[in-house]
């Protein structure tokens, strides 16, 4: 049975866009996030926690429920909490009803009872015991999680300029539509792309929440696989051409860690290789260079995909 991980990590994760919009707003028309006073595009930690949720869901499926005497021993399911259509009351439902809690609420909110589900839930769920959760629902609460595998929102290199690009359908909704249009059926819509922008992620893994949870050493090469394969499974008319181009870790050799995080990311750099007036339009554009020896004692540096 595999054991929590014992290993803080920080990671910094390269990806690109071409010809798509990687994290639309819904408060700004749908158009790419971006920082108002540097133009530098933007993707939410949460955009990219849903890729990794949505590729371990595809990869690993529905799996059986573990009893929560094997999550003491170190078994754990790979379900999914958050996910389209899911109705979160049923999922607390389920975990009070397979550790056969009282179906009363009052009974059921005892303070072992809501620990009891709080370490059901995370032993079943992959999510819950990497990014945490709030589990406080309205039927049988199980308190709260905090995940050890955290990100901070991606970032472009340089700044981005994102374009509205009028398309047309071929056809209308309503019959309506299509006699005020003098029998000609085509409608007009907008969409927005950044013709290309690649941007980098930065991440934690903190052992010390990993104990609580349970997120052990598979579940770490799990999370390196769904990094390296979210784009493959998301493609979408929306987001164009997007990649997972590299991933650097930064591995302490105790919990507690061995330097600051921001040192570790601060050896990580990308830069323009064309002439500073040209627009980047490939990932060929772009060196990554990582300054490998100014790396502290204790820290060792990797990359899962090479």
């Amino acid at each position: 049975m595999a054991s929590p991980i014992q290993n803080r990590y920080e990671f910094v994760l390269f990806f690109d866009v071409e010809n798509g919009n990687p994290n639309g707003d819904p408060d700004a028309g749908n158009m790419p996030r971006l920082d108002p006073e540097t133009n530098h595009g933007l993707v939410t930690d949460v955009c990219l926690k849903r890729k990794v949720r949505n590729y371990v869901q595809l990869a690993k499926g529905a799996t059986p429920f573990v009893p929560l005497e094997a999550i003491a021993e170190g078994r754990v399911g790979h379900n999914i909490y958050i996910k389209e259509k899911a109705v979160l009351n049923q999922v607390h439902t389920k975990a009070n009803e397979e550790l056969d809690y009282p179906k009363d609420k009052k009974k059921a909110a005892a303070a072992d009872k809501v620990e009891g589900r709080q370490k059901w839930l995370s032993g079943n769920y992959f999510d819950i015991r990497s990014f945490g959760a709030v589990l406080s629902v309205t039927d049988y609460k199980a308190g709260q999680v905090t995940g050890p595998v955290q990100f901070n929102f991606a970032r472009s290199i340089d700044p981005i300029m994102p374009l509205e690009v009028s398309i047309t359908r071929m056809a209308v909704t309503t019959q309506k539509e299509a006699d005020s249009q003098s029998g000609d059926n085509r409608t007009m819509g907008r969409k927005h792309i950044v013709p290309y922008g690649l941007y980098r992620a930065e991440g934690y893994i903190s052992p010390g929440f990993a104990e609580k949870t349970g997120f052990n050493e598979d579940d770490l090469s799990l999370l390196w696989v769904a990094l390296e394969n979210m784009f493959e499974h998301d493609r979408s008319a929306a987001r164009g051409k997007m990649a997972a181009r590299r991933l650097i870790v930064f591995k302490h050799d105790s919990a507690l860690g061995n330097a600051p995080a921001h040192k570790l990311f601060d050896l990580v750099s990308a830069k323009k290789v064309i002439e500073e007036s040209k627009p980047p339009r490939a990932f060929t554009d772009y060196k990554i260079t990582i300054d490998e020896a100014s790396c502290p004692d204790g820290v060792s540096i990797e990359e899962p995909w090479n």
